[in-house]
């Protein structure tokens, strides 16, 4: 692919994401821009510094046990942790600590989690964690697995978000559409890139992309 452009948060210039333009198949959708944050997800003070501004939304009054993490996005988590921590935010959990987890994909694509993790999401209140948000999917399965294991769902974060909300639930994000302002999801079925005829650049998801 062609270099990318590096978009920094106007909240902390040590976050930035790199985006592509050209023709990308996710999971559940097409996009017009490969999100590459994998530098963010893996350097310990850009992830660091991505966990501090996620962690002023909710330091004030939001209750978190549990930080259930998607993505990759565990070291962001433990530094989410961390921060909420030390600011004093209330945990409910008899150890007065905050969980990191992330779900295991079982191989019809469901989210478990194995009876050694549950004492982690029943009865504790949930922050998801995820790298980015389009058509809001795996934000929808990623609810129902905390509720099916009985937690209760204190936010939802995304390092970029394409949506604001969904179920009633805000998405807290660093990143959003404003960002790029030209950026476009479709379904599969009803791309424009496809019905021009242009191929696929790349198969991606948050883990990276795969070219064709």
């Amino acid at each position: 692919m062609e270099e990318g452009i590096k978009i920094y948060s106007r909240a902390d210039n040590l976050v930035s994401m790199r985006i592509y333009s050209g023709h990308f198949a996710t999971p559940h959708s097409h996009i017009n821009y490969f999100i590459d944050m994998t530098n963010l997800k893996a350097r310990q003070n850009e992830a660091e510094a991505a966990a501090r501004v996620l962690a002023a939304r909710y330091s004030a009054s939001t209750v978190v046990d549990t930080i259930i993490c998607m993505d990759g996005c565990e070291i962001i988590g433990a530094y989410l942790a961390q921060d909420l921590s030390q600011v004093g935010t209330l945990s409910m959990n008899m150890h007065k600590t905050i969980y990191i987890a992330a779900p295991e994909a079982a191989p019809g694509g469901q989210l478990i989690f194995r009876e050694n993790m549950q004492h982690m999401i029943r009865d504790k209140n949930v922050v998801l964690l995820f790298a980015s948000a389009t058509t809001g999917e795996t934000i929808k399965s990623s609810l129902e697995c905390v509720l099916y294991y009985g937690g209760r769902i204190s936010g939802i974060a995304s390092i970029f978000s394409a949506i604001t909300k969904i179920g009633g639930l805000e998405v807290n994000s660093i990143f959003t559409e404003k960002d790029i302002p030209d950026y476009k999801t479709y379904p599969a079925a009803s791309c424009p890139m496809c019905r021009e005829g242009r191929k696929l650049d790349a198969m991606v998801n948050n883990y990276g992309y795969s070219k064709l």
